[in-house]
């Protein structure tokens, strides 16, 4: 494995354990509560980024935009889909990654994959996903937070 696919493996694991920090001890009712109606609820996040680790990582492995894993379906998200099951996905998605993190080479990660209405390197990819696992974790540490402070003033509160 190339140095910088070592530099990538110890970032999902830096990104994934924020985001199991940030996702322990939360319960069905938390997950869809949002502080504004336009916000986004936890679930939603981590639909999101279930989508990110099961569709967008292997998209960029294969470097193939429009890969779409079998039996993945469309409406993943809009769908009531339990914390349990979108955790599950977050690991399955995560045990994949790592694995296809160890069989990158330099040449793989430096090469030019279709992305996003252009083209990008692979390690630029994979560098914007892990980033968005970091981003909407911060994201749901927030939400978990405010969670917490408005039980405090609300003994009722998402009960």
């Amino acid at each position: 494995m190339s140095e910088q696919a070592e530099f990538f493996k110890d970032l999902a694991e830096l990104a994934f354990g924020r985001l199991e920090r940030a996702t322990k001890e939360l319960t069905e009712k938390e997950i869809d509560w949002r502080p504004l109606e336009e916000a986004n609820s936890i679930r939603w996040i981590l639909t999101h980024l279930s989508r990110i680790c099961n569709v967008g990582f292997p998209r960029i492995f294969r470097g193939d935009p429009d890969y779409t894993p079998a039996g993945w379906p469309d409406d993943y998200g809009s769908t009531s889909i339990s914390l349990e099951e979108v955790m599950g996905d977050l690991e399955t998605g995560k045990t994949a990654l790592m694995s296809g993190l160890g069989e990158l080479t330099t040449a793989d990660l430096e090469a030019e994959i279709p992305l996003w209405g252009g083209t990008r390197t692979r390690s630029f990819a994979l560098m914007a996903y892990l980033s968005e696992i970091i981003h909407h974790g911060g994201q749901i540490a927030y939400l978990k937070g405010a969670i917490g402070r408005r039980r405090e003033t609300d003994e009722h509160f998402l009960l």
